[in-house]
């Protein structure tokens, strides 16, 4: 379903208040404004904050990490400062966006002590028709894949350019977090093992050095770049874990219930059963 931006934009100044404006007929031009364009990150705040009405007071949340999840956080943060909610607990899903919650004044807490939780809000790199996702471009998947498996609800917020026919359709990386330990050989087995999809395996690097970027828990990130489709995706998951070294992939298989896509046109919501 679609739901114009004025729906659930709070800032009356802001620009993504305005929704987008149609063009104009020539005889109405000049009474008309000007089209409304909106960059990408106004179209994931879009979705971020229309994501954060299905947070509830009392719930345990799970804080994703990224460019739109810290959208979500902020917006948290803000109606809790409001008093709009109460009782909240917060479950990050980095460092980083634990750092971000603490400056917000959200309690926080971690899945030893919340083994389920209620909702999750996260962004993703790819979404596929059946709401399979990439996730972990930032990271921060392992995190992410143990929170985000541990809750009721998983809300996904993306805007439209995160939708692809098949995961790996965006020829960007589907990320692998591996030990550190012998990297090469891991890496030379993931890309062996995705031969047929005309798999070229990179190891992820950062800082003017290239030295390779490590997680939050100390590994290494191995990116899989992909020509074709992987096909199964499940075998594929399973193939994957089953190589000595691995520690996770950013596969996130049958996680989603819901997908909030923010594009040009306003904003859709994807059910997983719908």
């Amino acid at each position: 379903m679609a739901i114009p931006y004025p729906h659930f934009i709070g800032s009356e100044n802001s620009p993504m208040e305005t929704g987008i404006l149609m063009p104009s007929s020539p005889s109405s031009a000049s009474l008309s404004p000007s089209p409304v364009i909106l960059t990408q990150d106004e179209l994931k705040k879009i979705a971020a904050y229309k994501a954060v009405e299905y947070v509830e007071s009392g719930m345990v949340l799970g804080l994703g990490t990224g460019s739109t999840a810290k959208h979500a956080v902020n917006r948290i943060g803000e109606l809790l400062r409001q008093g709009k909610l109460h009782n909240i607990v917060g479950i990050p899903t980095s460092k980083k966006t634990h750092e971000q919650a603490v400056s917000l004044g959200i309690p926080l807490s971690d899945l030893d002590t919340h083994p389920v939780v209620d909702l999750a809000i996260d962004g993703a790199d790819e979404v596929d028709p059946f709401l399979n996702l990439v996730k972990g471009r930032g990271g921060s998947l392992l995190r992410e894949k143990m929170v985000e498996s541990s809750c009721r609800k998983f809300v996904v917020i993306v805007d439209e350019s995160k939708l692809v026919k098949h995961l790996g359709g965006s020829g960007l990386a589907m990320p692998v977090e591996i030990v550190p330990f012998c990297w090469k050989f891991t890496a030379h087995r993931l890309q062996t093992l995705f031969a047929d999809s005309g798999c070229v395996a990179k190891l992820r690097t950062s800082g003017e050095e290239s030295e390779p970027f490590v997680t939050d828990n100390g590994n290494y990130i191995v990116e899989l770049y992909f020509k074709k489709d992987i096909g199964d995706l499940k075998a594929a998951s399973d193939e994957i874990l089953r190589l000595a070294g691995v520690v996770e992939h950013g596969m996130f298989l049958d996680l989603a219930t819901t997908v909030i896509v923010a594009g040009e046109l306003g904003v859709r919501v994807k059910n997983k059963f719908n």
